[in-house]
């Protein structure tokens, strides 16, 4: 099988976002065409696009042309000797694919997961791999290829930090991921976990401490700058899901800020991950949403630090003998995957592959008698 890394479980199942438009005349724009004005936009040369992503020239200036006709509107301002800019419109086809890839990626992700697991328990009969279920970060994202590329498959589930807690309680899983805000919020929003610890057979794994703060329109065309600016009329937020550790944090940041959620306009409009809040952003569907500078900077969002928090794995103290969790362990303290983790915006991986009693993680709870 080409490809194969040595080591690497088999099957592997990957999966890809393709979408197509369709015009009234019944014509299609291609998802090749979106890839490449995607690629003009990094690089301001549709040759350098067409070679990127394996296109003749000449296929991509048909494939061009024949959109341009079928909308009737240019989608490359091109001059020579000055390469090509996107218009307007094409723009909003480049942020169209960037956003479905956001909202929907963790989601293929997780189910790619799963079906690759099943699969490869019927072709090899092998013990099973270690159930992670996580709200999604950057640093998850990194770990988990990192895992696989070394061979070792896992099962992911993306769910909210309230979910993921109580399915590790639940015997539903071997890991958890969650986050907790350093300062005033730890112990309120560490207390709203503590239903589902042990403090005897629980430990906690130490991931990663990154920044959350507002993101916003590049240049903040609506000057916000605190979460009191939440409340004025004219500002559009975008929030996360109930359960999940962002949302929590929102709510306490508006309760000190004395504003109602029924203040914020979009209050209700939720997204699953902290890249689908960027991408919402960027389209201009909202002016501003809580997440991490991760998200915000790869959509070309201003960033407002607000928190920083510690994410963890929440784990069976007897599941830390498991030589696969070993190895995820081993994974966290290397050279490299810090160094890989330090170069995302706002996260540090000084401490991560620490291992903490839920005393010495939380010490400001009291273990239930």
């Amino acid at each position: 099988m080409q490809g194969k890394h040595k080591g690497t479980p088999w099957p592997r199942v990957t999966t890809r976002l393709v979408w197509e438009l369709e015009c009234e005349s019944g014509g299609e724009i291609p998802f090749r065409l979106i890839e490449l004005l995607t690629e003009v936009q990094t690089h301001g040369s549709l040759q350098t696009a067409a070679k990127v992503t394996g296109t003749s020239y000449r296929h991509a200036w048909g494939l061009l042309q024949q959109a341009q006709t079928e909308l009737g509107m240019p989608l490359l301002d091109m001059e020579r000797g000055r390469g090509a800019k996107l218009t307007p419109l094409a723009e909003k086809l480049v942020w169209a694919n960037r956003r479905i890839k956001a909202r929907m990626g963790p989601l293929l992700e997780t189910l790619a997961s799963e079906v690759e697991t099943e699969l490869q328990h019927a072709l090899q009969e092998a013990s099973a791999p270690l159930r992670l279920h996580a709200s999604h970060g950057f640093a998850v994202e990194a770990l988990v290829k990192t895992l696989n590329e070394a061979g070792m498959a896992i099962d992911l589930k993306y769910r909210s930090s309230q979910d993921a807690v109580a399915a590790l309680h639940a015997g539903e899983c071997d890991l958890a991921g969650f986050h907790v805000p350093l300062g005033e919020f730890q112990t309120p929003i560490a207390e709203s976990y503590a239903e589902h610890f042990d403090w005897q057979e629980h430990r906690i794994v130490h991931v990663v401490t990154r920044r959350q703060g507002l993101m916003v329109v590049r240049g903040n065309p609506r000057k916000i700058y605190e979460i009191g600016d939440l409340a004025r009329p004219e500002v559009r937020f975008v929030n996360r899901q109930p359960g999940s550790g962002t949302r929590l944090l929102l709510d306490m940041l508006l309760q000190k800020a004395q504003v109602a959620p029924a203040q914020v306009h979009g209050y209700e409009q939720a997204e699953l991950t902290h890249a689908a809040v960027a991408a919402y952003i960027a389209s201009g569907m909202a002016d501003v949403g809580l997440g991490i500078e991760t998200a915000a900077r790869r959509f070309d969002l201003d960033f407002l630090p607000l928190q920083t928090e510690r994410y963890f794995f929440l784990v069976r103290r007897t599941t830390l003998e498991h030589p696969a969790l070993q190895t995820m362990i081993g994974a966290l303290q290397t050279p490299e995957f810090r160094r890989d983790i330090g170069q995302l915006p706002g996260y540090d991986a000084a401490h991560s592959g620490v291992i903490l009693s839920v005393d010495e993680a939380f010490p400001e709870l009291v273990a239930p008698r």
